[in-house]
Formats: C-alpha cells, sequence, structure tokens
C-alpha cells in the first residue's frame, strides 16, 4: 500500500532511493527502484505531479494537436477540399477542452502507479541541505511546515522551464513564452514565433492549420538541424504550403510592443509585425533553487546537470536524467534515462547501455526517426545507400489522405545492415518502431522484402523502400536473410560501433 506521505506528520525519513522531479525520468527511476523493493520517495509540487511532461510540455501541445487536426479535419481535405473542416469558428477553448481532460486523466495514472508500487510521494519544494539530505518545503491548507529526507541515491529530475531572458519584454497575451501560450484566451489573428526548434516548429504548424498567420523566425539556416536533411527540407515545404512564412537565418535585434503591436527588428533590418510573439528560443535547467551547492555539483549557465553515460554527475551517489540533462530532451528518452539509472545506482547494470533513442517531433505532418542520418555517416565515411517508400505508392497512403508522406531506409552498402530510419507523414512515430527493432537485432534490409505485412497498412512502406535500396547496390550473391547470417557470423546481434558512433555523433 502507498504511503502517501502528505498526510503523514513525519520530521524525517531515511529511503533507499530520492527522486526529485515526477516527470518521465522521475517516475521511471521510482517505479524501477520500487520494483526491486527498495524504499523510493518521490517529490514534487502538488500541482505538478507528472512534471512538465504532463502540464506544460508534451501532453498539452500533443493534445492540442490532436484537437486541431480534428477540427479542422486537416488530414481529409486532399479529399475533400481545403474549405472541409469539423467546425470553423475554432477557438482557444475548443484546443484546451481536449489539452485540460488528458491532464486530469494522466495526473490520475501518475498517483495510481505509485500508489501501487509503494513509492511514498511528498508534495512541496526540494532543496539540498547536505550530500545525502534533503529539506522538502510543504505548504499545504495554510500550514506551512518542512520535512528531511535521508538517503545514499538520489535523481534529480527536475526538468526545464521556458528560457526567459531579460532582454525580451513579456507581456502577459502579447509576448509570451510556451508555458503562457496554453494561458490564452483567444487565438490571436497572427503570431511571431521566435525557434525554430521542436517546440517553435511545432506551435508553428498547429496554430497555421487552425488559421492563424506564423511568421517562424530561425537563426539557422534550415530547421531543427539535428535531423536528416531531407526530411528537413520536406517539413520546410509542408510548413510554406500550409501558410507558415519562414525566415531562417535571420536574428532577432529587437522586439517591441506597440498600441499592442508586436514588432520584431531582425539583425538585417527587417521589420515584422504580429498580433501576438511566442519566443521559444532555448529551455532553463530547473535547478535554481535546489541547494546544489550543498551537493558540490553546479549547473552550467542553462541550468542543466552534467552526466556520464551512466547518467552520474560528479557526486556519483547523485544521478540525473531527463530534460535537466540536455539533449535530447523528450519524453521517451527520459523514461527511459531514469529507468536505466535507477539500473545503474542499484547494481544491475554493469556497464553503459547500448541503446537505440527513436525520436518523435510531432509537428503537422508529424516526424521520427532513430539511428544515423545522411550526414552523420558521410561525415564518418561510411560507406551507404539509402531506399525511399512514399504514401501515394501505398494504398494505405491514400486511404488516410497523405499522399505526402514518405520512409526513407539508410543501411550499409556491402553488409546491407540497417544504420536509420526516417518518416515524415501520418503515423511516423508509430511506424519508426519497427526500423528500431529491426536494427537492434543487426538485421539487413532483406528482411522487409522477406516479411509479410497486412494489407493495407504503411508498414508496407518498409518493403518499397527494402526493395528500392536493393535495385542501388550490386546484389549479393544470395538475396536470402539466411544466406546472409552464414556469410557473415562475426557480426554482433546488439547494433555495432559503427551504428552506435553514428548515433552519438548526430546527437551531439
Amino acid at each position: 500500500m502507498a504511503r502517501m506521505a502528505d498526510t503523514i506528520g513525519m520530521s524525517s525519513a531515511n529511503f533507499d532511493l530520492v527522486v526529485i522531479g515526477s516527470g518521465p525520468a522521475g517516475q521511471k527511476a521510482a517505479l524501477s527502484g520500487a520494483k526491486l523493493g527498495k524504499r523510493v520517495a518521490l517529490i514534487d509540487r502538488r500541482e505538478m505531479i507528472g512534471g512538465v511532461c504532463i502540464h506544460t510540455g508534451t501532453i498539452p501541445s500533443k493534445a492540442i494537436r490532436e484537437a486541431v487536426l480534428h477540427l479542422t479535419a486537416f488530414n481529409e481535405r486532399s479529399m475533400y477540399g481545403d474549405s472541409y473542416a469539423v467546425k470553423h469558428d475554432i477557438t482557444m477553448s475548443d484546443l484546451l477542452y481536449r489539452c485540460n481532460h488528458t491532464i486530469r486523466n494522466e495526473c490520475d495514472v501518475v498517483h495510481n502507479q505509485m500508489r501501487r508500487n509503494g513509492v511514498t510521494l511528498f508534495y512541496g519544494r526540494a532543496k539540498f541541505v547536505s550530500e545525502r539530505r534533503v529539506r522538502i518545503m510543504r505548504h499545504d491548507r495554510g500550514v506551512e511546515d518542512t520535512l528531511e529526507l535521508e538517503s545514499d541515491r538520489f535523481l534529480i529530475a527536475v526538468g526545464t522551464e521556458p528560457a526567459r531572458p531579460a532582454s525580451v519584454p513579456f507581456t502577459p497575451g502579447k509576448i509570451i513564452d510556451s508555458n503562457e501560450l496554453l494561458t490564452l484566451r483567444e487565438l490571436p489573428r497572427s503570431m511571431i514565433i521566435v525557434g525554430g526548434g521542436v517546440i517553435g516548429t511545432e506551435y508553428a504548424s498547429m496554430l497555421s492549420a487552425v488559421g492563424v498567420k506564423v511568421t517562424l523566425i530561425e537563426s539557422r539556416p534550415r530547421l531543427m538541424e539535428f535531423l536528416d536533411e531531407e526530411i528537413s527540407e520536406l517539413l520546410q515545404l509542408r510548413l510554406r504550403e500550409m501558410g507558415v512564412r519562414l525566415k531562417l537565418g535571420e536574428s532577432v535585434a529587437k522586439i517591441d510592443l506597440d498600441d499592442g503591436v508586436v514588432e520584431v527588428t531582425t539583425k538585417s533590418g527587417k521589420v515584422i509585425s504580429a498580433d501576438t510573439l511566442l519566443y521559444s528560443i532555448g529551455r532553463q535547467g530547473a535547478t535554481a533553487g535546489l541547494g546544489l551547492e550543498a551537493t558540490g555539483l553546479t549547473a552550467d549557465e542553462r541550468g542543466r546537470l552534467k552526466v556520464n553515460e551512466c547518467y552520474q554527475t560528479a557526486a556519483s551517489h547523485i544521478y540525473a536524467a531527463g530534460d535537466v540533462i540536455g539533449f535530447p530532451a523528450l519524453a521517451a528518452t527520459s523514461m527511459e534515462q531514469g529507468r536505466l539509472a535507477a539500473a545503474h545506482m542499484f547494481h544491475l547494470l554493469s556497464e553503459p547501455p547500448q541503446t537505440l533513442f527513436p525520436y518523435g517531433i510531432y509537428t503537422i505532418p508529424e516526424i521520427s526517426m532513430v539511428g544515423a542520418s545522411e550526414q552523420s555517416l558521410t561525415a564518418q565515411g561510411v560507406p551507404y545507400e539509402c531506399g525511399i517508400a512514399r504514401y501515394r505508392e501505398i494504398a494505405r497512403g491514400h486511404l488516410i489522405s497523405d499522399p505526402n508522406g514518405m520512409l526513407k531506409l539508410i543501411f550499409h552498402q556491402e553488409s546491407r545492415r540497417l544504420l536509420g530510419v526516417h518518416a515524415l507523414g501520418t503515423g511516423a512515430t508509430e511506424l519508426i518502431h519497427i526500423g528500431q527493432t529491426c536494427m537492434a537485432a543487426g538485421l539487413p534490409i532483406d528482411y522487409f522484402v522477406e516479411t509479410v505485412f497486412n494489407y493495407p497498412t504503411l508498414a508496407e512502406c518498409y518493403k518499397v523502400a527494402a526493395q528500392d535500396g536493393i535495385n542501388r547496390v550490386r546484389p549479393p550473391k544470395s538475396m536470402t536473410l539466411e544466406h546472409h547470417v552464414e556469410q557473415h557470423p562475426e557480426e554482433p546481434v546488439p547494433v555495432s560501433g559503427l551504428l552506435d558512433d553514428a548515433v552519438k555523433s548526430q546527437a551531439a
């Protein structure tokens, strides 16, 4: 039975593991420890159970995206015309209805998981008072008190918050960050988004789909440069087709608010005006106030903590995981980081894990990838080839009215081992896992040719892309998977070091 510590009068307690932050990384670390029979404490503010992921980040933005796709019938317009929609006058209230419902449900899920697994929840703000002691400052029902926990193991998973530089004149409802976007009462007619990272690009596509005139300013020459270049270029094309004005290679010199109108002056001298501005350049690790000085740790200038390959900080008994350690800062990768950190601290993991992290980006259209990009392999001098399938070649692509989607397989020219998978279009974040499994097993792309996929499904893209790729390389003596295994018995069946190096190069 769970121990709900906010109802128990105690001044101090000892635990096997204390987790600070209840987002994806904190949840999985706490559950992993509890399933090993350890006494685990999880600390967060009552209003933030589930972390940024549930309250202001992943869940709200994806809930808004689903509401946008449903209400605008965006995915049906290639079939029924650009004027087709479920609702024409969409309001912010319409978008937030699904968002609020999903947040409540996810909070209940977190509470139930912790209760079932015996994790003790503490509500309040945590601060280290020594290397192995943390103080919780609580304010409940008008009463303030403190509680101290001791442990030989800590996990910091406090996440991040939007960067708010002093040079930006943030103003409620006018010049806002991504958290404040969720508090808007009305959809603006026009919006400038500063920052073409994941958050900025996702919201640019969503808001444009509901009719907001969006201008996206990004200082780099293309959006999200960690993506495979071809995928990034296709995304930019689709955004422009949706009406998003892309200002790439442009930096902001000044932001002004004049008589209710936001004006951005770029360093090249352009002046861009809109009703509202969303500032989404960077996020800051939420480590201020944690009392890191008591542990001997220091965060970098962006509030992030440095960890080794097993997620240990410079203080070996203190681990960190999730967005607070930086790239890739995605919910799925944070979950695995938390699990791996718990496995290492309880001696279930003796060496650094070789994990394939898939990335999912919920723009419209959505994007997903796993493994190496063309650019990373070219930089390493790896001989590769690509096979491509387009949704318009697949019956399912027409059934779901998405002729513009695509799947790209990158494989080694000689062994034909799969090195990277990149997808853009409906269901991309689901489709990617087939390739992820193939890569983890160390299989060549011949596997897809010799496998039967349900018809009609998007999974057929793997067969078409594999056949396209095989047509581009010299055929081996035999096309069978059995022959490949016989001829290459020395190849390991987790993914080779070559692939690991490619992924690390891309992440860097």
